[in-house]
């Protein structure tokens, strides 16, 4: 065959072989197409009558997803739960200001916090309102004149150095020189320490007083550091900014917050080597402010943890979603005092009058939280068997009588006697808890016919000085004040013909007797006899009214964990008991089968 003939075959092979591809595709068409027919679009109708099955079925099985998950976050959630955790910074509103880091001469409440944070003491209020040894381990006690104290040997200054005996001896005699005008100068007169040895103290006093173990919560200062400094510098000196102590925290930085505010904050870090074990948290601050609307704003924009010692205003005020507010009553009473040297209250039945005349039930309804009664001059807790002494009992018609008998009678509405009117001039400091009182008890004398003319002074304010001008001075005719009682009954120094605070000039020879007795007895039975005799002799002569028991109201937001409900707090400035164990936050934490 000839290559032509070869071209023509091939060409009708593949002209064969192309039809019968073509047969086949179509033969595989037809048979997709029935296929698709049969088992798709014939049933399509099939799957469109259970549909409404399909959907509930998916349903059913993404609710049975949903439920599982549910469950596994439930279950997980129940063994999930908030725990304080170890660190961050706690910020404290406290009140100011600050002059001084130097404890010697702490008088505001922030100076005085810094102290106990920065410092140690011999002794310290626990939570529960009784002395503990801070680093003081023993006490032995002579006839309550000798107290010889040991010390722990583990104590250690912020600057590594050891704090012993020399230490404590150094600071009583620095609070004793008049040169180093200390606010406990008088309060140390003729007491001497002893060193005995290196850790062991002894205290010899010039008379018996049982209460003398409070006084041992002084702060103790470096004597390593300050024995080089004249006491009449001490104050002036660099320690005053830059102290080095031995307490839980230590001074990292004293900030000045804005030039002519006055604010400061003190910025302190942990002190890992404390000998009672390092705190939890990793700084605390303390910001001093000066009046209300101050405490009000750093809580509003969370500039602060917690606010300490706030006024009913401010506690009133603060986002209860945020903060839980903390009440205690402690051992301070805020009392309306007379002074008795005025003509006027020199008369016995005419301070009685005004006591049957005041009703101090309706002043603590109208102050925030209620406070409790405080008809003694010493908190009822204080004194076992003292609840037995009735608080007087509010008669109006009583109190006029009274005043009656004392000569004077009601002239359009004021009472006179000849040309004199019985006019009474109320002073007390600028606080809105004690203006509020001053409001009501105002209000209950001119009711009586009482010509009351009221005084309110701003302590913080420049050149008003209230202690010299109007405390010393005793510049009024009746003092609307708090009396800080402390943890011990022995309020000598108030109501003692000779004590220092006798702000009333208060004299009677029954009281003198009982007073000085008492302090002199550590026999609590004995003590308590002493002071229900001077207790129902200062009720008979009304030398004040007690108005209200103070209390501590304490915010804190409700991440933290510092103050607790269930601590007894007997003075403001010693809510630091455990403040090792304070926490700023919270944290997720699985719980312990």
């Amino acid at each position: 065959m000839g290559d032509d003939d070869k071209r023509v075959w091939n060409r009708l092979e593949l002209k064969h072989r192309s039809k019968k591809l073509k047969k086949h595709a179509r033969k595989a068409e037809n048979a997709t197409v029935r296929h698709a027919k049969r088992f798709v679009v014939n049933r399509w109708e099939n799957i469109r009558e259970v549909r409404l099955h399909i959907i509930l079925w998916l349903s059913g099985v993404g609710l049975l997803i949903a439920l599982v998950g549910l469950q596994m976050l439930w279950f997980q959630q129940s063994y999930v739960t908030k725990a304080p955790t170890n660190g961050g910074t706690y910020a404290e509103a406290v009140k100011g200001p600050i002059t001084t880091l130097n404890p010697l001469y702490a008088t505001t409440p922030a100076e005085v916090a810094a102290g106990r944070l920065l410092f140690s003491s011999l002794y310290q209020l626990d939570a529960s309102g009784n002395v503990k040894g801070d680093i003081a381990t023993s006490m032995t006690n002579e006839a309550d004149k000798t107290f010889t104290v040991s010390l722990r040997k583990d104590v250690r200054w912020h600057d590594r150095l050891p704090l012993n005996a020399d230490d404590v001896i150094f600071t009583v005699n620095l609070m004793k020189n008049p040169a180093a005008r200390s606010t406990m100068t008088a309060s140390w007169r003729g007491i001497e320490a002893q060193k005995v040895d290196e850790y062991t103290v002894r205290f010899q006093l010039p008379a018996s007083y049982a209460a003398f173990p409070h006084a041992l919560t002084f702060a103790i200062l470096p004597q390593h550091l300050l024995k080089s400094v004249e006491p009449a510098s001490l104050r002036e000196s660099g320690f005053s900014d830059a102290p080095i102590g031995s307490g839980p925290f230590s001074l990292r930085l004293l900030q000045n917050i804005g030039t002519g505010t006055g604010r400061k904050v003190v910025h302190m870090v942990s002190n890992k080597d404390h000998y009672a074990g390092q705190p939890r948290l990793d700084r605390l601050q303390i910001h001093a402010y000066g009046d209300d609307d101050s405490f009000a704003r750093a809580l509003r924009t969370g500039e602060v943890s917690a606010a300490s010692d706030v006024s009913g205003a401010v506690a009133s005020s603060v986002d209860k979603s945020r903060y839980d507010v903390i009440m205690k009553p402690i051992n301070n009473g805020v009392y309306a005092i007379f002074n008795t040297t005025q003509p006027l209250l020199a008369n016995a039945q005419v301070r009685r009058a005004l006591q049957a005349g005041t009703n101090t039930q309706a002043i603590r309804d109208d102050l925030y939280g209620k406070p409790q009664a405080m008809h003694l001059p010493f908190a009822v807790r204080q004194v076992d068997g003292s609840d037995a002494l009735a608080a007087p009992k509010y008669d109006k018609a009583a109190a006029a009588k009274l005043l009656a008998e004392a000569g004077w009678t009601m002239k359009d509405g004021i009472l006179k006697k000849g040309e004199e009117t019985l006019q009474l001039r109320v002073v007390t400091r600028k606080n809105s808890d004690y203006e509020k009182a001053l409001g009501a008890l105002a209000g209950q004398w001119r009711q009586l016919g009482i010509d009351v003319l009221v005084q309110v002074v701003d302590t913080t304010s420049t050149g008003q000085n209230f202690t010299q001008q109007i405390l010393q001075e005793r510049n009024y005719d009746v003092l609307l004040d708090e009396l800080v009682i402390g943890p011990d009954p022995d309020v000598f120094a108030y109501w003692h013909s000779k004590g220092l605070l006798n702000f009333s000039s208060y004299s009677n020879q029954v009281s003198d007797d009982a007073l000085s007795s008492a302090r002199t007895r550590s026999d609590e039975a004995l003590r308590a006899v002493k002071y229900a005799a001077f207790a129902k002799q200062w009720l008979a002569d009304a030398p004040a009214i007690g108005l209200y028991q103070s209390d501590f109201i304490y915010v804190r937001n409700k991440a933290a964990r510092s103050v607790t409900p269930d601590e007894i707090i007997v003075d403001p400035n010693e809510h630091y008991a455990t403040v090792r164990y304070w926490t700023a936050d919270q944290s997720e934490t699985f719980k312990t089968p």
